[in-house]
């Protein structure tokens, strides 16, 4: 299935945030970055969806995956058969 809202919690100079906004752009996929630095309302969010503060972490259409790598992400994409 396609995703309909993808939304990426990242913090700035952090490596594998890079690597998840890579791995993301590499396979087509729209997203929205919330930076957690600027948004206190975006981090308030995050603790929330994910009970962490580590980055990065995605919602994907309300599935929820925190504090990974890319290779975690692609497994994790595969996992829940989105496109």
């Amino acid at each position: 299935m396609k995703p309909q809202s993808v939304r990426l919690f990242i913090k700035p100079g952090c490596p594998w945030c890079h690597e998840a906004i890579d791995w993301l752009d590499a396979h087509g996929v729209r997203y929205e970055t919330l930076n957690l630095f600027l948004d206190a309302n975006a981090r308030r969010e995050m603790l929330e969806l994910t009970d962490q503060t580590k980055a990065p972490s995605i919602d994907v259409d309300g599935h929820i995956l925190a504090d990974f790598g890319a290779d975690e992400l692609e497994e994790w994409w595969k996992r829940m058969e989105f496109e």
